[in-house]
């Protein structure tokens, strides 16, 4: 039987990711052999600076992607909203399993009630969040926030919230899931209060171009229509040329069986304007999950990129 090499880094989050993963292939077939890799990356090292300050796109997948393409392992396993959508040279995306909660969610520190909304916090309370995607929606509604940068697994963020270095957190609703972090959740903000990341909540699985074997067993785990989900969002910033830190939030849903609707906004970085933009499209699984379905998926989200760009979404994208 194969022996499948997992790269991951080594953060509590991914190692999960990785576990899930693994288990998922070993329930393919009992006697498979699954191993970890563990990688530190270039967003690992570095906890001092904002991430987008000093790597941009590909800081928790580069070294990642390198043990794949040097040998050292099979499959990479990545958070798909860290993953930049333009594909690296000997690599492809294999699957992508089913979709965790896609949302964001407010967290206050311990022994304090969840807000009614994100009105009731206190004046100028500060939020800890790098993310120029959350703190542009956040100040979008809420000018007088202080969004400051934080870092650290969510053990040691939720740590800082508690010991009093901020007013309010804001975290992945999946990766709060993911570790048991649930009960801290004091507010969920969905869209239209404010847009997820492209490929929030969704695992990318990356293989080395041409490697059959493997990608045959890693495509078993792929969830059609979050593929079709993701690929249509991650299009919107491919479109606009925007990387992960880029002030964009992107939600595609499924609104019947048959009809994936996206929806895309750009947002000032102080928060001052919002450019919107909307399409679905119709009968995308009737191709029988092939490669059309994907670029009719992947032309929705350049479709509403374009409504973006046509609305000056350029100017935000610097």
């Amino acid at each position: 039987m194969p022996v499948l090499r997992i790269a991951t880094r080594a953060s509590q989050l991914a190692l999960w990711q990785a576990n899930f993963v693994a288990d998922s292939l070993r329930s393919l077939d009992p006697e498979v052999t699954v191993e970890l890799v563990h990688v530190t990356t270039t967003g690992d090292r570095v906890q001092s600076e904002p991430l987008r300050q000093f790597g941009g796109q590909g800081v928790f997948t580069r070294e990642v992607q390198a043990a794949l393409l040097d040998g050292r392992a099979d499959i990479a396993v990545h958070s798909l909203k860290d993953l930049p959508t333009v594909p690296t040279a000997g690599l492809e995306l294999a699957a992508v399993p089913a979709r965790a909660p896609v949302a964001d969610a407010l967290l206050l520190p311990t022994g304090h009630s969840g807000p009614a909304s994100l009105a009731t916090l206190p004046r100028g309370a500060r939020i800890g969040t790098g993310s120029p995607r959350r703190q542009a929606q956040l100040l979008r509604i809420r000018p007088d926030l202080v969004c400051t940068e934080v870092r650290g697994n969510l053990d040691t963020r939720i740590r800082k919230l508690d010991a009093g270095e901020y007013e309010g957190l804001i975290l992945a609703v999946a990766g709060l899931s993911r570790l048991g972090w649930s009960d801290r959740i004091s507010l969920i903000l969905e869209p239209p209060t404010m847009f997820p990341a492209a490929g929030q909540g969704a695992l990318g699985l990356e293989c080395r171009h041409g490697d059959e074997a493997t990608i045959r067993w890693v495509s078993q785990l792929e969830d059609r229509q979050t593929r079709l989900a993701v690929d249509a969002e991650r299009a919107v910033l491919r479109t606009l040329e925007a990387g992960c830190h880029a002030p964009v939030g992107t939600w595609a849903t499924w609104k019947t069986p048959e009809t994936l609707h996206l929806e895309a906004i750009l947002i000032a970085p102080d928060g001052s304007e919002t450019l919107a933009a909307a399409s679905s499209m119709h009968r995308p699984l009737a191709h029988n999950g092939g490669v059309n379905a994907l670029d009719a998926a992947r032309e929705l989200g350049a479709n509403v990129a374009h409504l973006l760009l046509k609305q000056g979404a350029s100017r935000y994208l610097v």
